[in-house]
């Protein structure tokens, strides 16, 4: 049986000496995935950049350091300092070089990996002369280079405008081929490439799966809400109401977080509301990373 490409169990990882992911439990079941809403730790995890506290992470079953020096995975970073003075071939090269490769093969799969970025035409330029979306092609250039076999991408369409993000994401999905692939996201679109290529998508809040499947299913099925209701009693009613329908209910202050699932409509919280004598002054869908 194949590993998963990304096993999450228990999992912490700080960022200076503060958890940022506590107790994450995860197992992603495709070859294409997207995992949107987590930390960038959780990214920097995978790609042995930053050590895991507790738990287990596991790239297609190894450790993320084993999984780095033995080709299983290679990171794509956001927007990293690139040296000035260096050209797109010279710094895409000694990524090969760093992963083990002689000095021919390395030449030899940079070349390959630029022209999947279509960046041939700038294999000279320095890394001062190229525009800074053009300097993402490098960076995933970079990865591909290593030849491993799991490719990791820290949010790659971030602060991209809408129409150079999806031509940028046509461009990784063609780059990438039937490599396997995890890209990581606060959030995506649901008609990018990225998305409708993808055939795993998980959805983090708060160190918690909130949701797994196909990114159309997972969209489709959305059904969290922000809402303010007012009573003269304590909502507890309302909870287990909900509770025995499968839905859930989180009181934040003035604030109700709802996730009415898939069997609670809102028909059905406003008939319980009633019953209660509750009464929602507001509800309001919670943006989601699947747009």
């Amino acid at each position: 049986m194949t590993e998963p490409l990304l096993r999450v169990e228990d999992l912490r990882v700080d960022i200076d000496g503060v958890p940022t992911c506590d107790g994450l439990t995860m197992r992603t079941a495709g070859e294409r995935v997207l995992v949107l809403g987590g930390p960038r730790a959780l990214y920097e995890a995978t790609c042995g950049l930053r050590p895991v506290v507790r738990g287990v992470l596991r790239i297609r079953g190894s450790a993320p350091d084993a999984a780095v020096r033995d080709g299983i995975v290679a990171g794509a970073p956001l927007d990293p300092p690139l040296p000035p003075k260096w050209s797109v071939l010279d710094y895409v090269m000694w990524s090969a070089r760093l992963a083990g490769h002689t000095a021919g093969d390395a030449r030899t799969l940079a070349k390959e990996a630029i022209a999947l970025v279509q960046l041939d035409a700038m294999s000279g330029s320095t890394m001062e002369r190229i525009a800074p979306h053009a300097r993402r092609g490098v960076v995933l250039a970079a990865a591909l280079a290593t030849d491993a076999a799991v490719i990791a991408l820290d949010d790659p369409l971030a602060s991209l405008p809408e129409e150079i993000a999806r031509s940028w994401a046509r461009i990784i999905v063609q780059a990438l081929g039937d490599r396997a692939w995890i890209v990581f996201a606060s959030r995506i679109s649901l008609t990018s490439p990225l998305a409708m290529n993808a055939d795993d998508a998980l959805m983090i809040s708060s160190s918690r799966l909130d949701a797994q499947g196909a990114p159309a299913e997972i969209a489709a099925a959305d059904r969290r809400f922000v809402a303010r209701i007012h009573s003269a009693h304590p909502l507890d009613a309302l909870g287990a109401k909900l509770s025995e329908r499968g839905a859930r209910m989180d009181i934040q202050g003035a604030q109700v977080l709802l996730d009415l699932g898939a069997s609670v409509t809102t028909a059905d919280l406003l008939a319980m509301c009633a019953e209660l004598e509750a009464t929602v002054v507001e509800m309001v869908p919670v943006a989601r990373p699947l747009t």
